[in-house]
């Protein structure tokens, strides 16, 4: 099997990026779609004036680029709005990232990871080998938004109720990480994952029924 494609999803602050961060230095090559989304919204992109006439020019900053913090307070609080956002966006985050995909499959060897914390929602896991998910408990999880991008408890707890319960991504995915404990725990569970998928991609896509997961 010349190449995997992983699709590495979770809630936010589950600490998907880590596992992210943890398979990069494994190896695998990643392709962050957070990155791709902030690119797709650039400044004079086609994407930023549908947001615009969607949602007015109150959330453009002064020399026209997207005031992402002021849009997320937005359509976080209102789940009808963030359909209305993922409507304009989905289209092209995934025409970009099904384009570098289609050319990865043909040139790169290993372990292909899509980091993307809407792979689910917008039907990216269909063009996945296996889908990974990232969870955390709730309350870890609002204390490490809050931490990470210095929001209140209130917009911190609105991105988190926007997103799906634990349920959605364990119906969905192949593999899932728990991220309740120390980091040492996550890193090991990343290492059994890493383990299972050299073992699928050295053969042909074929699962290992012999592994023992070795967190210590």
């Amino acid at each position: 099997m010349k190449n995997l494609i992983i699709g590495l999803t979770g809630q936010t602050g589950a600490g998907k990026s880590t596992v992210s961060d943890l398979l990069r230095e494994a190896g695998c090559y990643i392709i962050d779609a957070d990155q791709i989304a902030r690119q797709v919204v650039e400044k004079g992109s086609d994407c930023i004036a549908e947001i615009s006439l969607e949602f007015g020019i109150g959330f453009l900053n002064a020399d026209g680029t997207l005031d992402r913090r002021r849009l997320g307070d937005e359509v976080f609080a209102d789940k009808q709005k963030l359909k209305r956002l993922n409507a304009v966006t989905f289209p092209y985050i995934v025409t970009r990232i099904t384009e570098e995909l289609e050319e990865l499959r043909r040139h790169q060897d290993g372990i292909i990871v899509l980091d993307a914390p809407t792979l689910l929602e917008s039907g990216l896991d269909k063009q996945c080998d296996r889908v990974v998910s990232v969870l955390a408990d709730e309350e870890i999880r609002c204390q490490r938004i809050m931490q990470r991008d210095g929001l209140s408890r209130q917009q911190a707890e609105d991105r988190i109720h926007a997103q799906h319960k634990d349920a959605y991504y364990q119906e969905r995915s192949w593999m899932t990480l728990e991220n309740n404990e120390p980091p040492a725990a996550l890193k090991g569970q990343t290492v059994f994952l890493l383990r299972r998928l050299e073992h699928m991609l050295r053969n042909d896509g074929n699962e290992p029924d012999d592994l023992h997961r070795d967190e210590s």
